[in-house]
């Protein structure tokens, strides 16, 4: 990990104004560089013949596009950091090529991945984050009907919302399984019980990974059903088993008689009393041989700012959106939980992936202090 971040305010007067009113037109900046990408603009700059830059009418016959339109987005983009300006010979019309931001928003991953979900997913619930802090209550979500959390909706959510979603989802989990696998069979399991399954993908790559393990996935309802579905035709589809759960049911418990539990990405969809309360009901499951992980990010245990800067923006996603109350997680605040719910840290991994920890949990008492880097 680097040095803790958000120690400092460094900036001088003139840079925090500045800094102030890029908050201020964020959304609209935001717009205009998610609309470049979509006509095409940031692809028209990016290749190589263009990188010298085009004028505001060669952009616009490229593009089929109004010159005002396409001059709405440059000037824009010029002060946005998304473009600048080629100033050529005298007479010659000004020219506008890519920054590296530009370069960045049209071709990184991630960016591509964070831009649909933030458009997708976050942007018109985002209008109703005060109401949900003050109730609690997912209020964003109402625009696209009532459910208590975005995760019971998941199968009935418009397809932009749902696809980008799972691809957010997806590409921050799916970095860490290669590494993850490697450590969770050592020494192999032969019973694992998946908690907060999603899609199935993480109990698929298990059954691939060792053809002798039985995995057992544990739901809601609705993410048990859509999982048969999705895994229905995969090879190993028959060592995976599926168990609908409720954790905010009173009733709810978890299953004894696994060697490993595992959770990705699952409990920072509660509050923390859910969490310890989930916790609690785990290490009731487990004996002292058995292995808990937890897979999760922490914007406090990242290597690079730009990391924990992206955690924390998107932890309003949680409140507005997704259920109202929870959020991406301080380690500190998990440390307790785990702690309260009577189970001990045997190790931290920290680096999966994008910037995931793996942490390796047993019931208190055992003495166990496993070495797993």
């Amino acid at each position: 990990m680097g040095s803790p971040p958000y120690t400092k305010d460094t900036l001088t007067a003139h840079g925090a104004q500045r800094r102030a009113l890029e908050i201020v037109f964020g959304p609209i900046t935001f717009q205009v560089a998610r609309i470049m990408r979509k006509i095409g603009m940031l692809d028209l700059l990016a290749v190589p013949e263009h990188r010298a830059g085009k004028s505001l009418e060669e952009i616009s016959r490229a593009l089929c596009r109004p010159r005002y339109a396409v001059q709405i987005l440059v000037e824009s983009a010029l002060s946005g950091g998304i473009l600048y300006r080629c100033l050529g010979e005298a007479g010659e019309p000004e020219r506008y090529c890519l920054t590296k931001a530009g370069f960045m928003l049209n071709r990184d991953a991630m960016t591509r991945v964070l831009t649909d979900f933030v458009h997708d997913v976050c942007y018109q619930g985002m209008f109703e984050l005060e109401r949900a802090l003050e109730t609690g209550e997912p209020e964003g979500l109402k625009r696209c009907g009532n459910w208590p959390s975005l995760y019971e909706a998941l199968g009935s959510l418009p397809p932009p919302m749902r696809e980008s979603w799972f691809r957010y989802d997806h590409y921050f989990s799916d970095c860490t399984f290669p590494e993850a696998l490697r450590i969770v069979f050592d020494p192999a399991p032969r019973t694992l019980l998946d908690v907060g399954g999603n899609t199935g993908k993480w109990a698929l790559r298990c059954v691939e990974y060792d053809p002798g393990v039985e995995v057992t996935v544990m739901d809601l309802s609705q993410q048990v059903r859509l999982m048969v579905e999705t895994i229905a035709d995969e090879p190993g589809a028959h060592r995976i088993q599926c168990l609908a759960m409720d954790f905010l049911d009173p009733a709810a418990a978890v299953p004894g008689g696994f060697d490993v539990i595992w959770m990705s990405q699952f409990l920072d969809c509660f509050r923390e009393t859910d969490i310890v309360r989930i916790l609690r009901l785990t290490a009731a499951a487990m004996t002292a041989e058995t292995r808990l992980f937890i897979n999760e990010v922490y914007w406090d245990r990242q290597r690079f700012e730009t990391a924990s800067f992206v955690l924390t923006q998107s932890s309003p996603y949680f409140t507005a959106i997704a259920n109202g109350h929870s959020k991406f997680l301080y380690w500190p605040d998990m440390q307790r939980c785990i702690e309260s719910a009577g189970l001990v840290v045997a190790s931290n991994i920290d680096g999966l992936g994008w910037g995931h920890t793996l942490t390796l949990c047993r019931i208190s008492g055992t003495g166990r202090g496993d070495n797993i880097d």
